[in-house]
């Protein structure tokens, strides 16, 4: 499936991540976007409601980001590709929606351009501490896809990806920007519309009175239908069986909850993308994402220069978790560094993963600004002590 060359603003262009992300958005074929203006994310959506009437795409300011979360799950409900876009806070008050749409199996696209935090913290500068709650955010267990770009580039890039992890597992999909990302200019390349492939939705052929709802593929994946297409549909947060409604054993708990975290875990391997600069002699691995992986790079090319085999391993999807990579590298190397702008969250994986089989070492950030390069420098050489 190829993208609408309506939505597809061809050509080179200086773009914000934010405006990255919402040509993006439009060249993945999303028309429905519910949001609530919040710092630094706005942009995404002033630049969507710019562009949505010259495309037949409708957006919807709503009265605050759980009614946003809730509006984009019956827009996808109803055939839409739809999204929204928050930072910090908001995206506290989403969490709710988002396990809701984990239940249901709701394809959507969530946008956090992070900011520091806790509570409303420091709203025009930027912060990655929200990267646990992505994980865990909601209650129960359910598992999420979450990318994390480091360029306006990738902005646009990363979210026409995400759309379509969420179309081809049912899951809503969470964009983990930051400040800096999203408000960086940098040219940003938009190809051809043709050049753009598409994940279809799952749409069922089966004729209404065969249809099941909730009834997986091999693949551990429910086809869908639209809603006013002529097919029953029951879709509920309890726990259901395969028409929708609701039953509560530990029985229909565990057939469905089950299926929801293993099609993602058991497609891990294909979900999973790192990107490895100079692993394969490295003694020290920088453990990294987003802004901090860029940050990063100026501490590796000095301690390469003074003869310190240093790394790197870029998350640009963070959830699922590289699990394997770290492993294998973590028999080989001396030390994970890992930079993050928060106090420790990612960390806690990578030190779980390495089992132990090297150090692990944090170079913490709280937030408002970025790393200095000399203390991820530092952290190096104290790695290889």
């Amino acid at each position: 499936m190829k993208a609408d060359p309506k939505g597809v603003l061809t050509g080179e262009h200086y773009l914000d991540g934010d405006h990255a992300c919402a040509e993006g958005a439009l060249a993945a074929g999303c028309r429905f976007f519910a949001g609530y203006p919040i710092t630094p994310s706005t942009e995404v959506a002033e630049r969507v409601s710019e562009r949505f009437p010259e495309i037949g795409g409708i957006f919807i300011q709503m009265e605050d980001e759980m009614a946003s979360m809730a509006a984009v799950i019956g827009a996808a409900w109803g055939g839409a590709k739809s999204m929204t876009v928050t930072s910090g806070p908001g995206f506290s008050l989403m969490m709710e929606n988002i396990g809701l749409a984990a239940m249901m199996e709701t394809p959507c696209v969530v946008i956090n351009v992070q900011r520091g935090g806790p509570s409303t913290g420091l709203p025009t500068l930027p912060g990655q501490a929200d990267m646990m709650q992505a994980r865990w955010g909601s209650h129960g267990d359910y598992e999420i896809i979450a990318l994390s770009p480091n360029s306006p580039q990738e902005c646009f890039e990363m979210v026409i990806e995400a759309f379509n992890l969420s179309e081809k597992y049912r899951v809503p999909v969470l964009v983990m920007t930051d400040e800096c990302v999203g408000h960086m200019t940098e040219k940003v390349v938009i190809p051809k519309a043709d050049e753009i492939k598409l994940y279809p939705r799952r749409y069922t052929k089966l004729p209404p009175r065969e249809y099941l709802p909730f009834k997986p593929g091999k693949d551990l994946i429910p086809e869908m239908v639209k809603a006013g297409d002529g097919y029953k549909i029951h879709i509920t947060g309890l726990t259901h069986d395969e028409k929708g409604y609701p039953v509560m054993t530990w029985e229909a708990q565990e057939k469905l909850v089950r299926r929801l975290v293993e099609k993602i875990r058991l497609n891990a391997d294909e979900i999973v993308h790192v990107e490895e600069i100079d692993t394969e002699d490295a003694e020290v691995v920088i453990l990294s994402y987003g802004i901090s992986s860029r940050v990063a790079i100026p501490a590796i090319q000095k301690a390469r220069k003074e003869g310190i085999k240093a790394g790197q391993l870029r998350l640009v999807i963070a959830w699922p978790f590289p699990e394997k990579k770290v492993r294998e590298l973590a028999k080989k190397i001396k030390a994970f560094v890992v930079v993050e702008m928060n106090y420790g969250q990612m960390f806690y994986e990578v030190e779980r993963c390495a089992q132990g089989d090297c150090k692990t070492l944090l170079v913490p950030h709280g937030g408002g600004w970025v790393h200095d390069p000399e203390d991820i420098y530092k952290a190096i050489k104290e790695a290889v002590k």
